[in-house]
């Protein structure tokens, strides 16, 4: 095999790889209260030279089956890594397992990429439920940003499974609860409207002026009468995201008459709430997920 050659497979195996030591210290270890423990570096999607993993944090197996909050973290698809996210702390005081995923982002892989591995995470975790000891029908997905459009992808496709063809099965696809925060509803819109994005042209790839493609990954399509619960939260003032994204998403819900709650941040950049706006967004959070009696 030529050197450049093997340059070039070792470039991709480290690209596609999991965080060397030095990276992963970048960020604290969650913090796990006691009799929880940990499952790391779990893969659950693979594909020619790439594979994909998460971490799961689980309560004591004593408790019963336990309610599970897959997190998805943001980026606009092309950046960001599940280590950065570690406040699951209020998630462990009402008893979750936690799955805090990884995704192919681009350049690596264009869409529909990131929806596949999204999808899979949660069908893994339906496989699995069993010996992970999670309730199958207690299942949240939270994301953030590109996180919340993955979120509410992975949630409101149900049993529509055309992004499924790397994990292919026959289980009940479904989710008790969405939690999305300033994520995209309409790629589209979001490439070509008012504040365009171009990190949504490099995720389209060579389709970016396809436009029934980008409404094919776009989750306010996929909005029915049968959606799980939808929590929404996004700032007024988002100059990443538009705020009207969230306000279209949340129409469309309520026409449907599916339960949803919609928290507007007043003068809300993307993200980056004051202490005590987050303090009382979580609050609601756990408000809405035991109103639904997801957990305790």
């Amino acid at each position: 095999m030529k050197q450049s050659t093997l340059v070039a497979l070792f470039s991709v195996l480290l690209f596609c790889g999991t965080l060397s030591a030095q990276d992963s210290a970048k960020y604290k270890p969650v913090a796990l209260p006691d009799g929880y423990t940990s499952k790391m570096e779990v893969v659950y999607t693979n594909g020619s030279g790439w594979e994909k993993a998460m971490d799961i944090y689980l309560p004591p197996a004593a408790n019963g089956a336990s309610p599970v909050v897959i997190n998805i973290h943001g980026g606009g698809w092309n950046h960001g890594e599940r280590q950065s996210q570690t406040g699951f702390s209020t998630f462990f005081k009402m008893g979750f397992a936690v799955a805090n995923i990884s995704y192919r982002l681009t350049p690596e892989a264009t869409a529909p990429a990131a929806v596949e591995d999204a999808r899979c995470a949660l069908i893994y975790l339906i496989k699995n439920a069993k010996a992970l000891n999670i309730d199958v029908n207690k299942i949240v997905v939270m994301g953030g940003s590109a996180g919340g459009h993955l979120a509410l992808m992975a949630g409101l496709l149900g049993n529509d499974r055309r992004f499924d063809g790397n994990c292919p099965g026959k289980e009940d696809i479904k989710v008790a609860a969405i939690i999305d925060k300033y994520g995209i509803t309409d790629v589209w819109d979001w490439g070509h409207g008012p504040v365009s994005s171009k990190s949504a042209g490099r995720w389209l790839g060579d389709k970016a002026a396809d436009q029934q493609f980008a409404t094919s990954v776009s989750p306010i399509n996929y909005v029915s009468k049968n959606s799980p619960p939808v929590f929404i939260v996004h700032g007024d003032a988002d100059p990443v995201v538009p705020y009207q994204q969230s306000v279209d998403l949340h129409k469309k819900l309520v026409e449907a008459g599916v339960k949803t709650e919609f928290v507007t941040v007043k003068n809300g950049q993307h993200g980056k709430f004051p202490a005590e706006e987050n303090s009382a967004l979580n609050k609601k959070i756990m408000a809405f997920i035991k109103a639904l009696r997801i957990a305790k």
